[in-house]
Parts: C-alpha cells; structure tokens; sequence
C-alpha cells in the first residue's frame, strides 16, 4: 500500500514537473523568442503594416478603407467624396446585415456565381456610376476604359489597392474636385504605383489610403 502511494507521488510529480516545463518553453520562451524575433526582424508587418501620416495611424497596408460622404436622411448606402480616389467596391460585406463597408467585424464576397443576374447587374451598376463619376469637362470615361477592378469586389472585400488603370480615370475627377492641375495629380499616382511582386507575382497596383495621405498633403500646399 505504501509503495502504490509512494509510486503514485512520484509519477504525479512527474507529471507537475512535465506540465510546468511544456508551459514555460511552449507558453512562454518560444512565444516570446517568436515574437522578439518578429519585432526584430518584421517590425512593420509584425505590427499591422500600420500607415501614419503627421504622426499618427490612420490604417493598414492591409486594408481598404471607405470615402464617402456621409449618410443622407433615408440612405443605406452612403455616396462616395468624389475629390478622393475610391477603391475597388466591397459587395460581399455590404451586403451582410450585420456588416458595413469595410468594417472589420468579417471579410468575405458575394459568391455569388458568374452567370447571376444579381452580379451581372452590380457588374452593369458599377461600370455605369464609374463612367459617370469620372466622366468630366474636356474628359470623358468611355466603358470600355473601366477596368476590373473597379467593377468588382475582391474575395476579401477587404483590398487595399488598386490597378493603375483605375487610378488613372479617376485622374481628372480628383483634380477637378480639388482645384489641382491634372499634371500633379497623375504624377501622385505614377509616383505610387508599385510593380509586380519580385518582378513577377501579382499585379501592378496603387495603395488608395497611400495615394488620397499625398492628395491631402497636395492639396494642403496650394
């Protein structure tokens, strides 16, 4: 009986002594080795790929945001601030009830299918409302100039960037909004415009939040 009690002291010790090491190297050595090493080395991804501008955050790299005007008596879906650049529209989380655009509550898009009505009609909305929007005096939008991505949410609804063909029709409008040369403006953007990933992966693109942080310090020198 003695030596049934005394063997189980001992393995329960053991035990404890297991538990107390995995939870030290596991809990807390290997998280915080992780994470100095991802201060160290990946300071700015490591922390939200964080944008500031005159010394505060304002966003993420990351992640897109909304300009737009504020909601009107009776509206559900506000109008866009026309003197910003606008980025790709975010249908599959303005459609959740329990959703706005862009809030972080969820990401996701429609799923909707290719052939569906309901897509081929926002498809048919949204070329239409970018026509008009960016269809100015002495510069016209024609359809076939409307690209992709500023008819269709990306699988996140959440991007943060642009094709360089967007940005470009939205030249004219930003400057008229803003009283700005069509000149400054598009060299904002040529400026901004990042290249495919190791010359190879992905797109050409244009960060919105990166680009409307130049518009407003333009626009604040005039």
């Amino acid at each position: 009986m003695n030596n049934s009690v005394t063997n189980t002291v001992r393995l329960f010790g053991a035990g404890l002594r297991a538990l107390l090491m995995l939870t030290l190297v596991t809990g807390v050595i290997y998280p915080l080795l992780v994470t100095g090493v991802a201060q160290g080395l990946f300071h700015d991804k490591a922390n939200g790929s964080e944008i500031e501008a005159h010394g505060k955050v304002v966003g993420s790299s990351l992640i897109g945001q909304p300009y737009n005007l504020p909601l009107k008596k009776g509206q559900e879906t506000p109008d866009p601030d026309l003197k910003w650049f606008q980025g790709r529209p975010a249908n599959g989380l303005g459609t959740n009830s329990l959703n706005t655009q862009y809030s972080l509550l969820l990401s996701g898009a429609t799923n909707l299918a290719a052939d569906s009505e309901d897509l081929v009609q926002q498809v048919k909305d949204a070329k239409a409302a970018v026509v008009e929007n960016n269809s100015v005096p002495g510069y016209t939008v024609k359809p076939s100039q409307v690209p992709a991505d500023a008819v269709t949410s990306s699988g996140s609804g959440l991007d943060p960037d642009i094709s360089p063909r967007y940005a470009d029709i939205q030249v004219h409008r930003v400057a008229v909004k803003n009283g700005l040369p069509v000149a400054q403006v598009k060299k904002l953007v040529e400026d901004r415009t990042e290249g495919r990933t190791a010359g190879f992966i992905g797109e050409p693109r244009v960060n919105v939040l990166e680009l409307n942080i130049a518009l407003k310090d333009l626009v604040a020198e005039r």
